[in-house]
């Protein structure tokens, strides 16, 4: 009796652990998942909110946020709707660490996507370890070229299209266009600057006077050190890698000097807006400067994804004028739908990384150069168009067309690209 009492109650028992395990098996992988429940997903972004580099910079997750709203009122993707929490690091790399642990520890984000700055993102991967913890880290808003070495960077998917790629494109544009002049570069003296200078150098571009600027110190005061010492050189055509804040002070302290160059500028420090806003400098400065950009100028509303976005910016994202800075952060918002529609309904992070990889290069976006990601390419947007500005701070095709020259942040050929991006999807949602 006892024997078979024993009996019965272990076949029980097993029948109850084996009915438990079924249901634990029909439970969505998902839902283990950090930020991923059965109708949202939480994402992380840090910015400049505030501090030296908010003017401009702190419309990005803003208009992120913006198109995200504008997708969740769409039904949002695969039945989801998107969060995304805005930590404000002031551009300080110490800040970035600590709000970015916050948002994998206490918010407890399924990704982070679009943090702003190459120095913020060296010191997150090496500090928060993403790699280690597997934290997918999206599209990061910064176009240092290392940021693709997937084996130093396992979760980092960069997105534009790298600093030494533009400066190769530049440098063969300078050697084709100003032979015979005597050329100048100003460059901001950190990684940023380097892997510009990384780029000059696989060009074979050679510049008369190089003077490099340590970030933080430029001014009107230092500025004028340094058009001293371009005058004193003769030089004729001045190319300035660096932030808006040096782009706008050595163009006013040079203006008032009476020296008049041939302006190139680095796309990062080429926001006509920022420079409107941010300073006393009158855009008109910029007047016939060339520069290089990867996204359509923002105020080109016979664009189909500009005139999108400015009907998102309009209903979502009230009161805040449409800028390059905007443009850049929505379709940032929409690279990040399209990889959560690709990675599918059962989301995972490990999904999540795959899907950029097999079906990354075809996503849908703003930019007018083509995408390279693949399983064994972490690199995003591949190329530049050339453009010159006009009085009123458009950036404007120096040939009838904008012609798109692509190339790789290493020793690779400078090619014209017959490549078109693909349209926008319906509605402006991921397919």
């Amino acid at each position: 009796m006892i024997g078979s009492f024993r009996k019965k109650g272990l076949a029980a028992a097993s029948a109850v652990i084996a009915v438990a395990g079924l249901a634990l098996t029909s439970v969505p992988a998902q839902a283990s998942v950090p930020g991923v429940t059965a109708n949202s997903v939480k994402l992380g972004i840090t910015v400049p909110m505030t501090g030296i580099a908010a003017p401009g910079y702190s419309k990005v997750a803003p208009a992120m946020k913006a198109y995200f709203d504008y997708v969740n009122a769409n039904g949002g993707i695969n039945g989801r709707k998107i969060q995304l929490v805005i930590e404000d690091d002031r551009y300080l790399p110490q800040e970035a660490v600590i709000k970015t642990n916050k948002l994998i520890l206490r918010d407890k984000v399924f990704a982070i996507v679009g943090a702003l700055g190459t120095a913020n993102n060296l010191a997150i991967n090496s500090r928060v370890r993403l790699g280690a913890r597997g934290v997918p880290s999206l599209f990061v808003n910064t176009g240092f070229s290392g940021f693709a070495d997937k084996k130093k960077f396992p979760t980092i998917f960069p997105l534009f299209s790298s600093y030494a790629m533009e400066a190769k494109i530049m440098g063969n544009y300078i050697k084709e266009n100003f032979a015979g002049k005597k050329i100048g570069l100003i460059v901001q003296n950190d990684d940023f600057g380097v892997d510009a200078l990384k780029g000059f150098a696989a060009s074979g571009v050679k510049f008369d006077e190089t003077i490099k600027y340590v970030s933080g110190t430029q001014s009107p005061a230092t500025a004028l050190t340094w058009v001293q010492k371009l005058v004193a050189a003769k030089i004729e055509v001045v190319y300035l890698f660096g932030v808006t804040t040096a782009t706008a002070a050595a163009v006013g302290v040079a203006a008032q000097a009476g020296y008049r160059p041939q302006w190139i500028f680095g796309s990062v420090g080429a926001d006509a807006t920022t420079i409107q806003t941010a300073t006393t400098v009158p855009v008109a400065l910029l007047n016939g400067a060339i520069s290089a950009s990867f996204m359509p100028d923002a105020a080109d509303t016979s664009d189909e994804y500009v005139k999108f976005f400015r009907e998102v910016n309009a209903e979502y994202n009230k009161g805040v004028t449409f800028d390059n800075n905007v443009l850049v952060g929505m379709n940032g918002g929409m690279m990040v739908a399209n990889a959560l529609k690709a990675a599918g309904r059962n989301l995972t992070r490990e999904g999540l990384m795959a899907a950029i990889e097999s079906k990354g290069s075809t996503f849908a976006s703003a930019a007018l150069v083509p995408l390279a990601y693949s399983s064994t390419s972490r690199v995003g947007y591949t190329g530049y168009w050339i453009g010159k500005y006009n009085a009123t701070g458009s950036l404007l095709p120096i040939e009838a067309k904008n012609v798109v020259y692509t190339t790789d942040s290493g020793n690779g050929p400078v090619v014209k690209t017959t490549t078109k991006r693909p349209a926008l999807p319906p509605k402006g949602l991921p397919q």
